[in-house]
C-alpha cells in the first residue's frame, strides 16, 4: 500500500469517527426525544418512589414537554425492577432510581442473573442518608449510653429488629453489639412499618431504621432515636447525635440512592441524564423534602467511578459482616 492510500484510509476512518461523535452529541443536545420512564423497584409510598417522583416532577420542565413516568416494579428484593431496566432499550429513555444496597447488599441475599458491578450503572447520586437507632417508648433508657446500660443489665432479654433480614439494618445491629459488648438478639422483618409496629408497641427493644420511616415516628413522640449512622447530624433531627460523637466511628454509614443505566447507553445521553439528575435534585423545593425526611440530596462532584468504588467497599464490608454470623441466605 502506498503512502496516499493509507493516508487516505486514515483520514477516513478519523472522519467516521468524527461523524460518529457529532451523532452522538446532537442526539444527546436532542435527548429526550420520548417519554422518560423511570423505573422504581418498589411499591409506591416508599423512599425510593418519594424520591423518583420528586425527580420527575423536577426534571420534567426541563425536557422540552416530554412526560416522565414513574413505572413502580416492586418484587424480588429489588431485582424485578433490575431486570425491567436490562430489558428495556439502551437508549436512556429508561432509567432506573434504586438504593446502593442493590449492590451492596442484595447479592448477599440472594443471587440476581445479572452482574451488579458490570450490568448496571449508577450515573449520579440522587440522594443521601444514613439509619437511625431507634428504641421503644418502653425502653427506659433516654441516651445512647443509657441505652447500652440497659441492654447489658438485661442479658438474653434484649432484641434488634431490622427492616430485612441480611441487610445494613441487620448487620448494624451485629457490628454494634460488637462494638459495644451487647448481646442484642435480631429479629427480622418484612419492611419497616413491621418492624416500628412491633417496637411502638414493645415486642422488640431497638431498630436500626431508615429516617424516612423514623423520623415521623420520633417526631409524633411513638419512638425514641438515640444516633445516627451519618457523619453529621440530621437536619430534620438536630438533636440526635452520631454515632461518631458518641465513641463509636466504625458505625458510621451513609447509603445512597442514585439513578441508575444500562452502561451500554450512549455517554453523551449518560452525561445528559447526569446533569439533568443533579440539577432537578439540586432544586429548594427537593432538597427541603429530602431535609424533612431526614436525607439530602446527593454529591454531584461524585463520579460514577467514585460511586462504583464505594458500592464495592461497602458490599466488601457487609459480607464480611454477614460472614462473621455464619448467615445463610433463605
Amino acid at each position: 500500500m502506498n503512502r496516499s492510500s493509507l493516508t487516505t484510509r486514515i483520514a477516513r476512518a478519523l472522519g467516521g469517527v468524527l461523524w460518529c461523535a457529532a451523532v452522538a452529541t446532537a442526539s444527546a443536545q436532542t435527548f429526550p426525544d420520548k417519554p422518560l420512564r423511570v423505573i422504581v423497584p418498589a411499591p409506591p409510598g416508599g423512599t425510593l418512589d418519594v424520591v423518583a417522583r420528586l425527580l420527575a416532577d423536577s426534571m420534567q420542565p426541563m425536557l422540552g414537554g416530554q412526560p416522565v413516568i414513574v413505572d413502580n416494579k416492586a418484587g424480588a428484593v429489588g431485582m424485578l425492577g433490575v431486570n425491567e431496566l436490562l430489558g428495556a432499550p439502551h437508549d436512556g429513555h429508561t432509567v432506573m432510581v434504586h438504593i446502593s444496597g442493590i449492590v451492596s447488599e442484595i447479592p448477599h441475599l440472594a443471587k440476581p442473573r445479572y452482574d451488579p458491578f458490570k450490568d448496571i450503572k449508577p450515573i449520579a447520586q440522587l440522594t443521601r442518608s444514613g439509619l437511625v437507632f431507634v428504641g421503644a417508648p418502653q425502653v427506659p433508657a433516654t441516651t445512647l449510653k443509657e441505652a447500652v446500660g440497659h441492654i447489658k443489665a438485661n442479658p438474653g432479654k434484649i432484641s434488634v429488629a431490622s427492616y430485612t433480614t441480611g441487610t445494613i439494618s441487620h448487620t448494624l445491629g451485629v457490628e454494634f453489639n460488637g462494638l459495644a459488648g451487647l448481646d442484642m438478639s435480631h429479629v427480622g422483618y418484612k419492611g419497616s412499618p413491621p418492624a416500628l409496629q412491633d417496637l411502638i408497641g414493645g415486642h422488640v427493644q431497638f431498630m436500626f431504621d431508615g429516617p424516612a420511616t423514623s423520623v415521623p415516628m420520633i417526631k409524633a413522640g411513638k419512638v425514641k432515636a438515640y444516633a445516627v449512622t451519618t457523619p453529621q447530624r440530621l437536619a430534620a433531627l438536630p438533636e440526635v447525635p452520631t454515632f461518631e460523637e458518641l465513641g463509636y466511628p466504625a458505625m458510621t454509614t451513609v447509603a445512597w440512592v442514585a439513578l441508575w443505566v444500562s452502561p451500554e447507553v450512549p455517554a453523551a445521553v449518560q452525561a445528559r441524564l447526569r446533569e439533568l439528575a443533579h440539577k432537578a435534585m439540586q432544586a429548594p423545593v427537593v432538597r427541603e423534602r429530602l431535609s424533612s425526611l431526614g436525607m439530602e440530596s446527593g454529591v454531584a462532584s461524585a463520579t460514577s467511578e467514585d460511586l462504583a468504588r464505594s458500592l464495592r467497599t461497602a458490599y466488601e464490608r457487609q459480607g464480611s459482616l454477614l460472614k462473621s454470623i455464619n448467615f445463610k441466605p433463605d
